[in-house]
């Protein structure tokens, strides 16, 4: 069945047409959410909010009485949209971490996990381990970065590449 005739069935039989669109996109429309929202979300979350893309589809096309051209295209954008309003809400929910709570953590003497990486982003030196810890565990941008340090942004940039490097080197070492 094409979009046009799956299109003409949705106008003629909207339960029917939803049913064809669900048949042939929802592994599409799952794809495009488990691949925005898979780091955040559960599976049963990730499954509701294709089944909502789906809903708001159906209301959009009841309501609306505009020309799809594209049901593929229309489905992505639904998509696109209802995956950033989760993104959204989901974030709010995360705490922050302070830098001071995540450095006492990583320099505690009991801590067992990961103690080669640990190692090895010491062996760095500073200041390049507190800026890998900033950018790779906080996720900052190194223009921020650079602001708190007192820095400029391509120097932090450098120091990271250059630092990629010598981290490669000691954990090969390590080996």
């Amino acid at each position: 069945m094409t979009d046009i005739e799956i299109i003409a069935l949705l106008r003629s039989s909207p339960q029917k047409g939803l049913a064809a669109v669900f048949d042939r996109y929802s592994a599409y429309v799952y794809k495009i959410v488990y691949t925005k929202l898979g780091d955040i979300c559960t599976n049963e979350d990730i499954e509701e909010a294709v089944s909502d893309i789906f809903f708001k589809f159906y209301q959009s096309v009841q309501k609306d009485n505009r020309e799809i051209h594209s049901l593929r295209g229309y489905l992505s954008l639904i998509a696109e949209r209802h995956c950033i309003d989760v993104f959204r809400s989901r974030k709010n929910d995360i705490e922050p971490i302070s830098y001071d709570e995540i450095s006492d953590t990583i320099s505690s003497p009991d801590r067992q996990p990961d103690t080669e990486l640990y190692d090895a982003l010491k062996a760095l030196g500073e200041p390049d381990t507190t800026i890998f810890i900033r950018k790779y565990f906080f996720g900052q941008k190194s223009s921020d970065i650079a602001l708190e340090m007192n820095l400029k942004p391509n120097t932090v940039d450098k120091r990271i590449s250059r630092g990629l490097i010598k981290l490669r080197k000691i954990l090969k070492e390590e080996k």
